[in-house]
């Protein structure tokens, strides 16, 4: 039964991913700024700022969320300013801050919920964990998919009815992708 309403969201999720300009897709974009503490401009680290200080800020006082990530790209840092990248599902979060003064511009957009479910639907900036949902996911659907299949040849009355739709639908199929996709 979890394989099914697993199926249930990949299959709705595929539908709303197909027709986008169907479901309502306006981010809602937010600006806001401030300033940091100046000392974690200039500080021993690596590059020279106090990047844990700085994100863990942002996510209290800005009530910012998602992964900045391992990527270099996420979290930059030259002479005059830092920026850094929040990911997540339906979410994406940039600051742009200047070392001199510590002041940041914060750039914040979030999606609506069929955004969410999509950006689910393709793993997209979701992380680890739901990568490993979608991985069990589709054991449950192969698995059923193959039950299934091995149960047509040990129901004698329909299995040959059931091997000519299968036949019929790779036969569709393959028509479809060779006349109609470019």
């Amino acid at each position: 039964m979890f394989s099914f309403l697993i199926l249930f969201f990949f299959a709705a999720t595929g539908f709303t991913l197909n027709h986008a300009q169907w479901f309502d897709s306006q981010a809602r974009t937010a600006q806001r700024q401030g300033a940091l503490d100046r000392a974690w401009m200039r500080t021993s680290d690596a590059d020279g700022v106090a990047k844990n200080k700085i994100i863990e800020y942002l996510r209290r006082a800005e009530r910012v969320r998602g992964s900045v990530g391992s990527d270099e790209g996420d979290f930059t840092v030259d002479d005059s300013q830092c920026q850094i990248s929040f990911k997540g599902p339906a979410y994406e979060a940039s600051a742009v801050i200047d070392r001199n003064t510590g002041n940041y511009q914060l750039t914040e957009t979030r999606g609506g919920f069929v955004a969410l479910l999509n950006d689910l639907h393709k793993g997209r900036d979701t992380g680890g964990k739901w990568s490993t949902v979608i991985d069990i996911s589709a054991v449950f659907m192969a698995f059923v998919s193959l039950t299934g299949l091995v149960l047509i040849f040990y129901l004698t009355k329909r299995r040959n009815s059931a091997l000519i739709a299968i036949a019929i639908g790779a036969v569709i199929s393959y028509l479809i992708y060779a006349f109609w996709v470019p």
